[in-house]
């Protein structure tokens, strides 16, 4: 993969990156995790990856185009936008959740059920024991047209 950035002709002032880089691109979509404020970090870490990897399968344009870097070594490509990541206490959690399905954007969730099993067979065995409404959530996320998004996650707070 060609490298895009121009070459610097001077030196960086302090104010400017030694890379230019383009204006981001605004998405018509937004991708959104959600976590619970009270889980331990390792938990926090473990629901964002997992979570992430189920929104990569939300379509079939999410994910961008492998990466290589200049000595030829090639790296697995992710998601093609940003991700923005939420803390949210259990009600919030709740109630995002009941936005999600209500606007049936593609969701993926992890309940703290799920913190108890080894494998992938348990973990739909425990959400599938559960009714929605009833579910322990502990993270969400969710993948939509950014309005969608913004609505479900309004008044939510972003991890810090």
């Amino acid at each position: 993969m060609p490298d895009e950035t121009l070459p610097m002709t001077t030196a960086p002032t302090a104010t400017e990156s030694p890379r230019t880089a383009p204006a981001a691109p605004r998405f018509e979509t937004k991708i959104a995790v959600i976590v619970r404020d009270d889980l331990a970090g390792w938990q926090k870490l473990n629901v964002t990856a997992f979570l992430a990897s189920g929104i990569a399968h939300a379509s079939g344009d999410i994910m961008g185009k492998p990466y290589q870097d200049a000595s030829g070594h090639g790296y697995l490509a992710l998601l093609r936008e940003p991700v923005l990541c939420y803390t949210a206490d259990a009600a919030a959690l709740t109630r995002t959740h009941a936005r999600a399905l209500s606007r049936a954007v593609p969701t993926a969730l992890y309940t703290a059920d799920m913190f108890a099993t080894g494998n992938d067979d348990d973990n739909r065995a425990a959400v599938r024991a559960v009714a929605a409404d009833d579910l322990d959530l502990v993270g969400l996320g969710v993948y939509g047209p950014r309005g969608i998004v913004d609505k479900i996650t309004k008044g939510l707070k972003l991890h810090g």
